[in-house]
């Protein structure tokens, strides 16, 4: 008696925790939780009836409702392998359920009376010389568990080959005890197999689920790449000094936060994280030149005062176009990340740049840094509107522009490193 109460409370708390996770776990769909918790409650009712069989508290009054329990049970416990490949989503397994239910039912139903497959008498429980026929639907319904994991497992690269493994050892040492000596741990065997089974299956459910999600990672950053270089080539083709001008400041920006991490400077912020941002956004500095006029952007001579107050708007409307370019193809980092660039690379340390005034810190680093790589580049590159200057005055310009114009700490970065630029 201690030790069938024993097995059957094991059993009974392996599926409710089983009920429990099933319940809670999101990672399902209704119709799989269904069948999971179809399933757990399954083996919890066989379990339930076989205590009440071999608890060892037998009185042949109760041989009738006994005979009713066990018909159930040997009814039901058949349908374990169908439910349990149902809850790992092989389709159209209701019908099966239900046909192999009713065949089950209607054998036992029809062998009962006769004590064919089993019967009560004044001692108790005994199996009658039919039993195979209850072992038969047993056998059939772990083979057709065995060959469908097998099939569902396709899906998962075959990676379910140590949960069938697993399955076997677990179902073969519970049904040999019971099959040959009379040992009925079954349903504590079967407890213990499916909660394992659900397990790893869970655990495949969510490697798969993080693939496809890096997957999907994977396009969206294909996605904006192609976005970026499709803006870029777009000002390119509105510009043609800024073509080449793209492709060398995001060569220099990421050259400048490299050598600024590698000198301890900003070391907080500039992460590999970082870096990469700023080398794949910074051809999006320049992206409110599309909203530029012709006019005034191709002019060979000197702007207007009017003119340049034009042209300084290509800071503001930069944000703006980046917002409304990549907004539902990024999160909210790689956009504000984006923004800030085309935002605040003309602002200046001491407060004397646009679109905003902004001053020191409160200029985003990134704009900063790329601050630097926009004005050195376009000293040494010819414009429409001058020729190049010499890469050692560029160097001078910006050695002198150190805390007005720059980031002084950046600057001490780019001159200790200026070869780098040329």
């Amino acid at each position: 008696m201690y030790f069938y109460s024993s097995v059957t409370i094991l059993a009974e708390l392996f599926m409710l925790a089983m009920i429990l996770h099933v319940l809670h776990y999101s990672g399902f769909t209704k119709t799989q939780k269904i069948w999971y918790l179809l399933t757990f409650i399954d083996i919890m009712i066989c379990a339930g009836a076989e205590f009440a069989v071999h608890c060892g508290i037998y009185n042949p009054v109760f041989a009738i409702p006994l005979t009713i329990i066990t018909v159930i049970q040997f009814s039901a416990a058949p349908l374990l392998g169908v439910l349990f490949i149902a809850a790992l989503g092989m389709k159209n397994q209701s019908k099966i359920i239900i046909s192999f239910f009713a065949v089950n039912l209607i054998v036992e139903a029809l062998a009962a009376p006769f004590g064919l497959v089993f019967y009560f008498n004044e001692q108790g429980y005994f199996r009658g010389r039919w039993f195979i026929i209850y072992e038969f639907f047993y056998f059939l319904s772990l083979i057709y568990l065995i060959i469908n994991m097998i099939i569902i497992g396709r899906k998962f690269k075959r990676r379910d080959i140590l949960t069938i493994i697993m399955l076997l050892v677990i179902l073969i040492s519970g049904l040999i005890p019971m099959t040959l000596y009379k040992i009925n741990i079954t349903y504590v065997a079967i407890a213990m197999g499916s909660s394992l089974c659900y397990i790893y299956y869970n655990d495949l459910v969510q490697q798969d689920t993080m693939f496809k999600l890096l997957e999907n990672q994977r396009k969206m950053s294909n996605m904006q790449s192609h976005v970026i270089s499709g803006l870029a080539n777009l000002i390119e083709n509105r510009d043609t000094d800024t073509g080449e001008h793209i492709s060398r400041t995001s060569t220099f920006v990421w050259r400048l936060a490299e050598n600024a991490r590698n000198e301890g400077v900003y070391t907080s912020i500039l992460d590999n994280h970082f870096i990469s941002l700023i080398y794949t956004l910074a051809p999006m500095h320049d992206i409110g030149k599309i909203l530029v006029p012709d006019s005034i952007l191709k002019k060979p001579g000197k702007l207007t005062a009017e003119e340049f107050e034009e042209m300084k708007k290509h800071a503001s409307l930069g944000g703006k176009v980046v917002s409304e370019v990549l907004e539902g193809i990024t999160n909210e980092e790689y956009l504000e990340f984006a923004s800030d660039i085309a935002t605040y690379h003309h602002e200046k340390w001491d407060g004397s740049g646009y679109p905003f005034g902004l001053k020191g810190e409160a200029i985003p680093l990134s704009a900063r840094i790329m601050a630097i790589a926009d004005v050195f580049d376009a000293l040494i590159s010819k414009r429409c509107y001058k020729e190049a200057i010499p890469f050692d005055e560029a160097v001078e310009v910006i050695r002198e522009g150190a805390g007005t114009h720059f980031d002084p700490k950046l600057v001490a970065v780019f001159l200790k490193y200026k070869e780098e630029f040329r």
